[in-house]
């Protein structure tokens, strides 16, 4: 995150950033909001200014260069034989920094490789290991969804997604339905996992036995997104019915508006 002062900025603009050893550049992805503690903006890094028509001229020549030393690394990976993924290469830019991100299967002894790379380059070498889906939020790519991928737009960080939440949300338990170009749970389940929640503690639970106009009938699967459960009559029938979230509930609120 980032603070700054009079100046206009918003979602989408590229600025220019103070660091702690320098000076880098960052997209900003959400709108703009008020800096409520001191602490916050220590936690922030300064906005000096929007990029002008220069800055965007040198982030595309740091770019150009960025693949030229992606090209080299490579070339000192293969010497050192170190068993690394080289994924992405980025200069700061004031070009005082070049960070090489990878994967590695273990912890990779690099600092040769570091040293080697700053002989060449005659600058600061970062480099910095991430999981597979920094992988993807780097390369970027599209979803089975058809829309660019979440962590590559707008996601500011990831959050825990586990196997529970697809089966909350009655999806095929199926890895190629559920994962994302990263090979981990999408991290779109997580995005209703509120309204899952607040509907589950509305509605009746499966398995649980309702006294219906025609009969008794035990629940055996529901939909909480329409609201309509398939269940068994004692006499053997299955049937749809549709479930009514207790009143004044938050799932009944949360129903409404999902509906409206």
């Amino acid at each position: 995150s980032g603070y700054y002062q009079d100046i206009e900025i918003q979602a989408g603009d590229i600025v220019i950033l103070e660091m702690d050893r320098g000076f880098d550049y960052g997209e900003v992805i959400s709108e703009p909001q008020e800096i409520k503690s001191e602490e916050e903006k220590e936690e922030a890094f300064k906005i000096i200014r929007k990029a002008t028509r220069e800055d965007l001229l040198q982030i595309n020549r740091n770019r150009r260069r960025a693949k030229g030393a992606m090209r080299i690394c490579e070339r000192k990976i293969r010497q050192h034989a170190l068993d690394m993924k080289l994924i992405d290469a980025e200069y700061s830019f004031d070009r005082t920094k070049i960070i090489f991100y990878f994967t590695a299967e273990e912890r990779i002894d690099f600092r040769a490789l570091v040293r080697d790379l700053a002989k060449v380059f005659k600058t600061r070498i970062e480099l910095r290991q991430i999981g597979v889906r920094d992988e993807a939020r780097l390369l970027g790519g599209y979803g089975v969804c058809g829309r660019p991928l979440c962590c590559a737009t707008f996601l500011k960080m990831f959050s825990p997604v586990t196997i529970k939440y697809a089966k909350e949300q009655n999806l095929p338990m199926n890895p190629g339905k559920i994962s994302g170009v990263c090979g981990r749970l999408m991290c779109c389940l997580s995005y209703e996992k509120y309204f899952y929640d607040e509907m589950s503690k509305a509605l009746p639970k499966v398995g649980d036995t309702l006294q219906l106009e025609d009969g008794r009938a035990k629940i055996l699967e529901i939909n909480y997104l329409t609201s309509q459960a398939k269940v068994e009559y004692e006499d053997g029938r299955i049937k749809k019915v549709t479930l009514v979230p207790r009143q004044g509930g938050r799932g009944l609120h949360l129903l409404r508006k999902k509906n409206d």
